[in-house]
């Protein structure tokens, strides 16, 4: 995705952005509770212009992550139900023919708000599936010859349960490609979870939430992540990880090109949020597993080729570099 610079970006220095993100995440996390980690991976993921895809249970907050970050920041937002019968124009819209005017009129599908949860990917065709890459590479749509921009901000949240395997399509390379991280959300902690149920009412505390940024002043501040500092050494460090994982003996097919700008984008939006307007070794090492994980594909039996394995071979690879100082 295209990030635009705003004619304020310049004035934000990394003190202002560190705050107003510090805000967007505690709005965020009154909501989302015991997830901390969670929520920043998730804002320098939106800051890098990626998309996230969550791996993990259903019933663990994805879908009041996706509207906190929505609502936190004034945007649209849509949540679609991925199913086998679920077809490309239930996502992106349609052309409607008008007998009055002769004309046809696009209808856009959910896919054109800022925030778009996409239930359970993996439960629809490739055929749907492949109606995302567009949108979520480019920031736009094609329907008819005719191109249609997408909101800025534009996030896409996709879910699918790792635990459940009847009736799914699992997501191709390419596709998983596209997803900027991979995360899991995981069980709450006791004391959160025991809170939850003790405050939590017949009615959900996000549909009550306030925005606290607009969608013109996060720009402003994507456009400030994108300007952090990325030292020559640590992009050599980044390579180093990258051409690690293409010779792997384990592994069949290495991080992309793409995988390895999507990094260094991450890494800088991770900065900023620590307060810096240059990046560390530590925002690299954070962001190794759910930036690479997902994409290599192991060698050997598919049932060897699991999220735990992947995770662990990277993490192998990068304790096996030393950092820079």
């Amino acid at each position: 995705m295209n990030i635009s610079a705003p004619n304020d970006s310049l004035r934000i220095t990394a003190d202002d952005a560190a705050r107003l993100l510090r805000d967007l995440q505690q709005n965020i996390e009154s909501v989302f509770r015991g997830k901390p980690q969670v929520v920043r991976h998730t804002l320098a993921c939106l800051l890098g212009g990626g998309h996230l895809l969550l791996e993990d249970v259903p019933g663990v907050g994805k879908t009041t992550l996706g509207l906190a970050l929505a609502r936190s920041l004034g945007l649209s937002f849509q949540r679609v139900q991925f199913t086998s019968d679920l077809l490309p124009s239930d996502i992106v819209g349609v052309s409607v023919y008008r007998p009055e005017s002769g004309d046809f009129e696009f209808k856009p599908g959910p896919i054109f708000a800022g925030i778009v949860l996409a239930d359970e990917i993996n439960r629809t065709t490739p055929r749907t599936q492949s109606a995302l890459l567009e949108a979520m590479s480019e920031g736009r749509v094609s329907v008819d010859n005719l191109t249609h921009d997408l909101p800025n901000p534009f996030l896409v949240i996709a879910t699918q349960n790792p635990l459940e395997h009847h009736g799914t399509y699992p997501l191709p390379e390419s596709q998983l490609d596209r997803f900027l991280m991979r995360l899991s959300i995981g069980y709450p902690a006791r004391a959160v979870e025991r809170r939850i149920l003790v405050e939590r009412g017949l009615s959900a505390p996000v549909a009550a939430l306030k925005s606290v940024l607009d969608a013109e002043r996060f720009r402003a501040l994507q456009a400030r992540a994108a300007a952090v500092r990325l030292e020559e050494t640590l992009v050599d460090y980044l390579m180093e990880v990258v051409e690690r994982t293409r010779l792997d003996a384990r592994i069949r097919i290495g991080v992309s090109t793409r995988g390895a700008l999507a990094l260094a984008r991450v890494a800088r939006a991770r900065a900023l949020i620590e307060g810096r307007d240059f990046c560390i070794p530590d925002d690299l090492r954070a962001l190794f597993v759910p930036c690479f994980a997902h994409r290599i594909a192991l060698g050997g039996a598919a049932g060897d080729a699991t999220k735990e394995k992947s995770e662990m071979i990277i993490e192998e690879i990068v304790s096996g570099i030393a950092a820079p100082t």
